[in-house]
């Protein structure tokens, strides 16, 4: 998967929005103000996701391209060379981070998401 499917695939969950909240060049999706996925454009060899801690050590355990997220919460981000990964794991994990995002919201907003 290039970094330009990624970024469509971000976009599409309900309510997913992206910005620039570092510099011109780290690319943020969020759900409700809260960052999901993150990305450097001028370095698209990572794109990092939200998961759960767990599950972070045994992907990093399995696959090559997943490492502990560079500058972010090792326990609960994964760093992800995309380009070397299957488009399906890609967006399994995008969907994993999404749902992990949201998990974490009061119950009223959460419930807009079912689940």
């Amino acid at each position: 998967m290039n970094i330009e499917d990624a970024r469509i695939y971000c976009l599409s969950k309900a309510s997913a929005t992206e910005d620039f909240p570092f510099d011109e060049t780290t690319l943020a999706f969020r759900v409700e103000n809260k960052i999901f996925a993150i990305t450097d454009l001028e370095n698209t060899e990572w794109f990092c996701v939200k998961c759960n801690p767990d599950r972070a050590i045994e992907l990093r355990d399995r696959y090559s391209a997943i490492k502990p997220a560079w500058h972010m919460n090792k326990r609960h981000w994964n760093m992800m060379d995309i380009e070397c990964m299957s488009d399906s794991l890609v967006k399994e994990l995008i969907d994993h981070s999404y749902e992990e995002v949201i998990k974490k919201l009061p119950k009223k907003v959460r419930a807009k998401y079912g689940i």
